[in-house]
């Protein structure tokens, strides 16, 4: 039997994980846009370089949270429920999406509505 190496983990969870992360950053994006819209007039006295900076902040954030579906990928992978998890990990998207959504739109509630509801 051949013995898959750590590279072989890392390679496979960067191939899963990556072309993922474009939709997540699209999805956080698309809730921080709706809230500003639907905030108008008032989201646009908000607009300044101290919230640009905490939204970019934020999103770095966001980013370096998505990375944390790294470690169980890996870990799982190296487990000897290999094969079940390489056909169900997409259910760690999901939930880690809807978190990160949820957080997201109680972020953006609170900058972009006049009384934060």
């Amino acid at each position: 039997m051949e013995t898959v190496q750590w590279r072989d983990y890392l390679g496979n969870a960067i191939r899963y994980w990556e072309p993922r992360r474009i939709l997540y950053n699209v999805l956080l994006a698309v809730i921080v846009a709706v809230h500003f819209v639907t905030g108008l007039p008032f989201s646009r006295t908000v607009l300044q370089l101290n919230t640009l900076l905490l939204l970019f902040a934020l999103a770095v954030l966001a980013n370096v949270a998505y990375c944390a579906a790294y470690v169980p990928d890996v870990f799982a992978q190296m487990s000897s429920l290999r094969d079940s998890w390489l056909r169900y990990r997409w259910a760690l998207f999901v939930v880690g999406l809807a978190f990160a959504a949820v957080l997201t739109h109680f972020w953006s509630l609170g900058l972009f509505s006049r009384n934060g509801q």
